[in-house]
């Protein structure tokens, strides 16, 4: 203590929080009676600002975030540590239970049960009697849990809360309008606006005055509520998927049953089982376990695991299991947690931009930069014309509101220039889909994590994916079996109890001992009263084995006493366990990957149930066995045990050699329905399924030819003959590469990282277990299981495959590149139009020195191309021509040559349609009077508005001609063309003093639609004209 005194007292820069010694940390846990330690603290955080050269990247709000969560523990816990030592929270001898609490049948409240947990105080929790002395204090049972009786339920959430933390509130509709209203050129546009029906009103009276003004009013509001219902729904969207990602489930005994719940059921008293992966769901104390890890680097950005166990006995809720497996007794929930205070102080960010919004950012840019320069020229020759005019009229010394109200229709014809030049529903568009497309991706069992996996997704030219469960049903059989030297088929029942009347009562003890010992999983009664089987398929495969040869797994398991447990490790292939025997003696079980445990087998179970040394012959023939079973796609188990030396403890290693075999299992893991066709989409898709599995290789092979995805010329290959490979030699191998047999977390790591970067493929990999979290990371795309998968696996994946099926990857796919073509579509629209209505305007103001879209119009048309363009062409669903092209990969331009032959196609046709009118408009319909030129100016609006209702329904298609396929199976699409066709006839024919428009006769409305229709035909030919696809 004395020398964390002394440190802190020299003048150094404080290092950041993550970058400290373990040591240093543990120690100031106990060290908050000193003065300084939050801004000790705060010291900390502030060094990490200067400490990192990434600080200003885009990623520094989650890591701000981490530090702040780090620093808000750590302040958390010295305050606690100083009220305790301090203000004197009673001792043991002075804690006096409330009345409320004592007359609910409990010995403690909740704000003293806190403070035991979030101060880490072990004197208190001796002072209360342990854990022992609180689980009776809380009315609990490390064996039977927490009663279900509804009123005590009722009862202890009322003392002590639920487990659900404060959220913020939803944002209401006006919030998004509001936000809506602070467009900058929208408020530009407002106050253009106000000056027009100051001026209007004054010069000509009202309503006539007012007119211009309120046509510019009435279109800004129609633009900011589509704005704010369209950001509103997506809102709405987003926080019911959010909802789904935070649905977890643990096991809690309650009753005297082990059962499912989510874990906002979660109540003080309650006994959670954790294994390697969850996460811790309240705060609590570690009751019985063995090898327990907790990750605590989501708390206080530690990267090193803390040892949890009786001597430190405390869970922090949102820390992760990294290893072993325990029973937690929960002590605090909601938001008395450490996890909930700290949630309380920290405003959580949404999603970053992808990086497809990203890049249709920069675009926005760069074309509204130069709608600017179009706008200031605009209004540059439009002010000119009017002081030319002026002049020769010899009237440029007095000026009339008329000619007041004309330069403000000038500059407002320049700032919706700007309007319509940004394009502003570029990301929309991006959101819209992607909104669009998650919503859809739910319902066909994928749940997106993050939006950037959705763009992506389409891109992808390359997926590792496992075997069991993804490839496989993952419903588990043993169906044969190698005991004593003799192979029989197990599957049926009648066939189990046949070999146990084969084999020696001695064999069928060790057997029994095996399975019922070395295992993660559990065999309940549940509360039907039937028999039920807890843990993964391999384990409850295995179990249900010992149990139909007649095994009674609690009498097994009470005979002896667990000293140790080593779950199974994805590294070594194997679990361990050692137990005392009934006399005091030691033994040691192990299972796992055939090959792995018969080679640090020295003897085996003969016939006669006696353990005798293993000579080749026996060996060959074991090995021949597993040869043959993993030929018939099944996977391999060997069951092995050892004598102990006297005096084991848990601290001692398990011993890896010197066992002897008791048998091997194999194991039936039937293909999914469906995958060999979806593995055929994959293929014709341009996409590569490679197998990345920790079985046997010949197993792996046998379920990769049965899938479609190991063909002729394609190559197996195990990962410890992988990671012997030089850079040159793994750079000609990887790409032929279909199956990858008994590999470990890094060599699935390796195997992505070099995809992405040498071969430059964009990568989706699947993942279920703690351990492939650094291959989720590394890869493009992370893939998590959501039945297998922890919840380790799932927080680093991008997308959770809900029922864990290898066609639901398919799908998402097909997603991700309908997503992708789905902007592609609007951006080929909106550029079409921007290119039209800025060279329309400009040209038209420098030739003629009047704009013919007027401001009103031009908002109007501004709502075509943005909100209701991308609403219609961003939520087309998929078809299935979608998988029969190749992926776009790494280096593909978004704006392809096809879409520029579009563009400029579909453009050069509109221009030439206005320019036509306004040049020989009057004499193609003859008119004459007055009013001609407001009925050409209407006739030219009304064409061009026609052109972008077909141009909309082109787009739909950038490469074939049939656009009218499915249009009707897209209700969004045909409600947006027709509500678009709809409100221009009602600005047409009714608005005409607001929009600057007069009514047309039919057959002026007949000759608008034909013009826009034949924008489909030239459309069509265009598309004709080849081009490269880049």
């Amino acid at each position: 203590m004395a020398q964390g005194r002394r440190r802190r007292q020299e003048p150094q820069a404080p290092l950041p929080l993550h970058r400290q010694p373990r040591q240093a940390i543990r120690g100031r846990r106990h060290e908050a009676d000193q003065p300084g330690e939050a801004a000790c603290c705060r010291a900390c955080f502030k060094g990490c600002t200067s400490v990192h050269p990434w600080y200003d990247d885009t990623r520094a709000y989650h890591t701000i975030n981490q530090h702040q969560l780090s620093l808000s523990l750590w302040i958390s816990i010295s305050q606690s540590y100083h009220q305790h030592n301090f203000t004197g929270l009673a001792p043991q001898s002075e804690y006096t239970v409330p009345a409320a609490v004592k007359a609910a049948g409990y010995g403690i409240c909740a704000e003293e049960l806190s403070s035991v947990v979030e101060s880490h105080d072990i004197k208190k929790l001796k002072a209360h009697g342990g854990t022992e002395g609180l689980l009776s204090k809380v009315s609990t049972s490390e064996s039977d849990g927490v009663s279900t009786s509804k009123d005590k339920l009722a009862s202890r959430q009322e003392i002590f809360g639920i487990n659900k933390f404060a959220e913020t509130e939803a944002r209401s509709f006006w919030v998004f309008v509001w936000e809506a209203l602070h467009d900058m050129t929208l408020m530009i546009l407002a106050a253009c606006a106000f000056f027009s029906l100051v001026v209007g009103i004054a010069t000509e009276g009202w309503p006539k005055g007012a007119h211009d003004g309120l046509g510019i009013v009435a279109s800004i509001l129609l633009v900011v509520f589509v704005t704010a219902t369209s950001d509103y729904r997506q809102s709405l969207q987003f926080k019911d998927l959010d909802k789904e990602k935070k649905k977890i489930t643990v096991q809690v005994i309650r009753s005297g049953y082990r059962q499912k719940l989510s874990i906002y059921e979660l109540l003080v008293g309650d006994i959670v089982h954790l294994s390697i992966g969850d996460q811790v769901p309240a705060d609590g104390l570690f009751v019985s376990g063995f090898s327990l890890l907790i990750n605590e680097s989501s708390l206080t950005g530690e990267s090193e695991p803390v040892a949890v166990n009786a001597e430190n006995p405390f869970l922090l809720s949102g820390t992760k299991v990294q290893d072993g497996s325990c029973k937690m007794l929960v002590t605090t929930v909601g938001m008395r947690t450490q996890w909930g205070k700290l949630m309380a102080t920290l405003s959580e960010g949404g999603d970053d931009e992808t990086p497809l919004q990203v890049k249709l950012n920069g675009v926005a840019t760069i074309i509204g930069k130069i709608g600017l320069v179009f706008a200031v020229v605009t209004f540059a020759v439009l002010t000119e014309s009017l002081f030319r005019r002026k002049i020769m009229d010899g009237s440029y010394l007095s000026w009339s509101g008329d000619d007041a109200l004309e330069l403000l229709e000038f500059f407002a014809i320049a700032v919706t220039i700007v309007v319509v030049a940004v394009p502003e529903g570029l990301p929309l568009a991006v959101t819209l889909s992607l909104a669009f497309a998650m919503k859809k991706m739910m319902n066909d069992k994928a749940l997106v994590r993050h939006l950037a996996a959705c763009e992506t997704m389409g891109s992808a030219t390359s997926i590792c994916s496992d075997k069991t469960g993804t490839l496989t049903t993952n419903h588990m059989t043993v169906v044969k079996a190698c005991i004593c030297g003799k192979i029989k088929e197990v599957e049926k029942s009648s066939d189990a109890k046949s070999l146990f009347s084969e084999l020696p009562d001695s064999v069928m003890t060790m057997l029994s001992q095996s399975i019922f010992n070395n295992t993660g999983g559990d065999v309940v009664i549940n509360q039907d009263g039937k028999r039920e089987i807890l843990g993964t398929p391999t384990e409850a495969a295995i179990l249900e084995l010992g149990l139909s040869l007649g095994g009674d797994f609690q009498a097994v398991r009470k005979a002896t006493t667990l000293i140790k447990v080593e779950p199974f490790n994805s590294a070594k292939k194997r679990m361990g366990v050692v137990i005392q025997l009934p006399g005091g003696a030691f033994r040691a079980h192990c299972k796992g990957a055939s090959e792995i445990i018969l080679a640090s087998c020295s003897k085996y179970l003969n016939d006669q149930g006696n353990a005798v040394p293993l000579d080749s012959a026996t060996v060959a023939h074991l090995n021949a066995t597993i040869e043959s079973f993993a030929n018939e796609a099944l996977r391999t188990l060997c069951l092995a045990y050892i004598e102990v030396a006297d005096g084991f403890s848990a601290n001692d290693a398990i011993p890896e050699e010197g066992y002897t075999c008791i048998g091997i299992v194999g194991i039936k893991d039937p293909v999914r329905p469906g995958v060999k066709e979806s593995v055929a989409i994959c293929r014709s898709a341009g996409i590569t399924v490679r197998m990345v599995t920790g079985d046997n290789i010949n197993t792996a092979k046998a379920i990769a030819r049965e899938c479609g995805i190991l063909t002729e010329g394609g190559l197996a290959i195990e990962g410890p003959d992988f990671r012997t490979k030089s850079a040159e030699e793994m750079y000609k191998l990887i790409p032929k590469i279909q199956v990858m047999a008994r590999s470990s977390p890094l060599d699935k790591h390796t195997l992505v990282k070099n995809l992405r970067t040498t071969h430059e493929e964009v990568v989706a990999v699947t993942g279920d277990g703690t351990n492939d979290a650094p291959a989720l990371h590394e890869a493009d795309i992370g893939l998590a299981m959501g039945i297998a998968g922890t919840e380790v696996a799932k927080e680093s994946a991008d997308v959770i495959i809900l029922d864990d099926n290898f066609s639901t990857i398919v799908t998402v796919a097909k997603w991700g590149r309908s997503v992708y073509i789905n902007i592609q579509k609007f951006v080929q629209f909106q550029l079409t139009v921007n290119v039209v209505a800025l060279v329309v305007n400009f040209s038209s103001a420098c030739m003629t020195g009047s704009a013919p879209l007027t401001a009103v119009q031009l908002l109007w048309v501004n709502m075509i191309m943005d909100t209701l363009g991308a609403l219609a062409l961003a939520t087309e669903p998929p078809n299935d021509e979608l998988m029969k092209r190749t992926p776009v990969g790494r280096k593909g331009n978004f704006i392809s040559n096809i879409m520029w032959r579009n563009i400029m196609g579909q453009a050069i046709y509109q221009f030439f349609v206005i320019w036509y009118l306004q040049t020989e408009g009057k004499t193609l319909f003859e008119l004459k009077g007055d009013n001609s030129d407001l009925v050409l100016n209407t006739l030219i609006f009304n064409c061009f508005v026609f052109c972008q209702v077909f141009n909309e329904v082109s787009s739909r298609e950038m490469e074939r001609i049939n656009v009218f396929r499915g249009i009707l199976d897209n209700n969004v699409f045909v409600a947006v063309l027709g509500s678009t066709v709809l409100f221009q006839i009602i600005i047409v024919q009714f608005l005409g003093d607001f929009a600057n428009t007069t009514p047309l006769s039919l057959r002026e409305w007949f000759s608008c639609i034909v013009i826009g229709f034949i924008g489909m035909p030239i459309a069509a030919i265009v598309k004709l004209f080849p081009v490269g696809s880049q």
